[in-house]
């Protein structure tokens, strides 16, 4: 296996073991809005941001790169 798959396996077992050991419901203020849910959701949900949020960051930047790149060949 590569490196890359072991290291992504072993930070996805830590992330089970700490849903797991975080059920317990949390009360959360977001503006004017109040909610509870349990954390073994809260969890989750706010990996899938971190990760669409770095997805986009980083299509965004390899853009500016090529864009960068194309301007530079034409000169």
């Amino acid at each position: 296996m590569k490196i890359k798959t072991i290291i992504i396996l072993l930070l996805l077992l830590i992330f089970i073991i700490i849903l797991f050991q975080n059920l317990e419901v949390v009360s959360i203020q977001l503006l004017f809005w109040n909610f509870e849910m349990p954390r073994v959701i809260l969890f989750p949900i706010t990996l899938l941001l971190g990760v669409i949020i770095g997805f986009l960051l980083s299509s965004t930047r390899k853009k500016k790169k090529q864009l960068k790149d194309n301007s530079t060949e034409e000169n």
